[in-house]
């Protein structure tokens, strides 16, 4: 061997470790027993025809669901409707997770019952219902995130931070800030009515279908969209919506509006979204009525309804300003020392937190 070929050999080796460490840089939060470095390759560079194929393998693979359950352990939770706790699904770990890999591959596997119960809304007398799925479902959702999330992911806007990785409230909070202070004071503030009980399940399916062609993972989700709901000893299967409280519902409800988003940034318009939840920053009252208007036509076409009470917009520059994620936004407002909040960088809008932020 000659020093020559010495010399080359470790540069292209170093060159391939420095192209793979960058990649996983780049995607360090997904599942990597669910993704390989080629797959993210592939996954940056397009696939073809922009769908992807064979992917309930992924979802039924042993190690995927003990990577489901590890999360659902985590953030622990209550029991179903079959009354099995997180340490109860645990005793019987594994073979519980065989059952379950079993079930979904031989296309036996079906969801349980939600059992629903309403909690208190932030700020309002009202209540909202939040699914509790088992934990057995909760496992299976987590693992079908697993896989699905980064395909996702790649396309979503930059101004959309609900349940997604590496983003959260404060980064939302943050950048409301920037673009009050930048004089975008005119505030859509929008509301959209009972969004995660009203998204029209057909059109989010096929949503889904746009980047995923495996038969068998769509028919997971339609399951799921299509789960049985127990409320007060009831059993009724909803025509529309996602429920709260699942592990997929975060990830289903991002897709779905996730045109809306691709819209307002097409059209130059500065919104601010977490889930469900968003405001747009305008420099002139008709820049905001204009901007509103288009969401109320997008809303329209995606079977959706604004809030024609909570939907309004505000002059943030006048007393009153306005709510989000749990802050108040107003210029000039004098709040009591223990509660007033001012990041460094707030300039001369107050935030004050009202409530728990979301």
């Amino acid at each position: 061997m000659t020093d020559r070929t010495t010399e080359e050999q470790p540069a292209a080796v170093s060159e391939g470790a420095k192209q793979a460490g960058e990649i996983w840089q780049r995607w360090s939060w997904v599942e990597r027993t669910v993704w390989t470095e080629r797959m993210l390759t592939a996954l940056e560079q397009g696939v073809k025809g922009g769908q992807w194929f064979s992917l309930m393998d992924k979802v039924t693979d042993p190690k995927t669901l003990w990577r489901g359950f590890e999360q659902v352990k985590a953030n622990d939770g209550a029991a179903g409707v079959d009354r099995q706790s997180v340490e109860d699904f645990e005793h019987n770990l594994i073979q519980n997770l065989k059952q379950l890999s079993k079930q979904l591959r031989d296309g036996t596997f079906q969801p349980q019952p939600v059992r629903r119960k309403w909690i208190d809304k932030p700020g309002s007398q009202e209540k909202r219902p939040l699914g509790i799925p088992t934990v057995r479902d909760r496992v299976v959702q987590a693992a079908l995130r697993m896989v699905l999330e980064p395909i996702f992911e790649r396309d979503f806007a930059e101004h959309s931070y609900g349940f997604r990785p590496n983003r959260g409230c404060k980064d939302a909070l943050r950048r409301v800030d920037d673009l009050l202070k930048q004089g975008a004071t005119w505030i859509v503030d929008a509301d959209l009515k009972s969004y995660f009980d009203t998204i029209p399940q057909d059109r989010l399916k096929q949503r889904v279908e746009e980047k995923v062609s495996d038969g068998r993972v769509i028919g997971l989700v339609e399951q799921y969209l299509q789960q049985p709901v127990m409320d007060s000893g009831k059993s009724w299967t909803p025509e529309a919506g996602t429920p709260q409280g699942a592990v997929l519902s975060p990830l289903l409800s991002n897709i779905y509006l996730d045109p809306l988003d691709q819209a307002m940034a097409a059209a130059g318009i500065e919104m601010v979204r977490y889930a469900d939840d968003f405001v747009i920053l305008c420099r002139s009252q008709r820049e905001a009525e204009h901007a509103l208007e288009q969401v109320r036509q997008w809303t329209v076409e995606a079977g959706l309804e604004l809030h024609p009470v909570k939907t309004r917009i505000v002059d943030a520059t006048q007393p009153g300003g306005f709510d989000f994620l749990g802050y108040h936004f107003e210029r000039g407002k004098k709040w009591p020392r223990e509660k007033r909040v001012r990041p460094p960088d707030l300039g001369e809008f107050w935030m004050s937190r009202f409530r728990r932020s979301v």
